[in-house]
């Protein structure tokens, strides 16, 4: 097989698979991993693809900063299931963070209320969304309003989180990198996200499908500092099977 020949069959697998890995082109095409790691190289400098971890994407892996309104309209389908979910998780007379994003306001919408319940938040729509039921306690971090998410960041924020003790931790993320772990496009978010965990007995993600072979610019945590990761049943099972490897539980919806 010719080099062009190996470039259109890449091309076009990547056009019906969306991602492709090394290792299956070398059985499928019968060359090393060394050729097909020098056949993407190429083609991406030629704009054709993205590489990734052990393969390349049609998409690329670099998250750019959206307004909250444009993220609310993407995967909301999936955002519903996941947020339904995780809604579950909560109990009675709970304490739980609820970090920002459009997954975690989605399940402040889903959440039933239950007496005795403390919510701590850095999201401005999700304190606005739970106000109304007076069984939970809301409490709004305080900083600095980022124009983009309607959440806060900043000291104040982060030393208020060194004095409570929560259960549960309900964490929204830009992308989600077998390499890089969990990440966000903000420096100042990933911050308060590691103190967020630091303040919480378990961490739980809330991410759609399309978040993951992703990273943004701000590292938030490896995977050794979640427990569990609600999705929907677009993640390729590649990745699962990757994750549950680590430790991770894997709730798929």
């Amino acid at each position: 097989m010719t080099n062009l020949q190996r470039h259109t069959e890449i091309l076009k697998q990547l056009e019906e698979k969306e991602s492709i890995d090394v290792l299956q082109l070398c059985e499928e095409l019968n060359v090393s991993a060394v050729t097909i790691r020098k056949d993407l190289r190429l083609l991406e400098e030629k704009g054709l693809l993205y590489r990734t971890h052990g393969g390349a994407s049609r998409y690329t892996p670099y998250i750019r900063e959206r307004p909250v309104m444009e993220k609310e309209q993407l995967s909301a389908v999936e955002k519903k299931r996941i947020a339904a979910a995780a809604a579950k998780l909560v109990v009675p007379n709970d304490s739980i963070i609820l970090a920002s994003g459009t997954t975690i306001h989605a399940m402040a919408r889903e959440m039933v209320p239950q007496t005795g319940l403390t919510v701590i938040t850095s999201s401005l729509n999700v304190a606005l969304t739970l106000l109304p039921h007076q069984e939970i306690n809301v409490l709004q971090l305080c900083g600095p309003v980022r124009h983009s998410s309607g959440s806060v960041t900043g000291q104040v924020a982060e030393a208020f989180l060194d004095h409570v003790v929560c259960s549960k931790l309900f964490l929204g993320v830009d992308g989600i990198d077998l390499i890089h772990g969990l990440t966000t496009t903000d420096l100042a978010e990933a911050r308060l996200n590691k103190k967020m965990i630091d303040a919480s007995e378990s961490t739980i993600v809330l991410a759609d499908s399309s978040k993951f072979s992703r990273h943004g610019f701000g590292k938030i945590c490896g995977f050794e500092a979640i427990s569990r990761v609600i999705t929907d049943d677009k993640i390729p099972d590649k990745i699962v099977k990757q994750l549950e490897n680590m430790g991770v539980i894997m709730e798929i919806v």
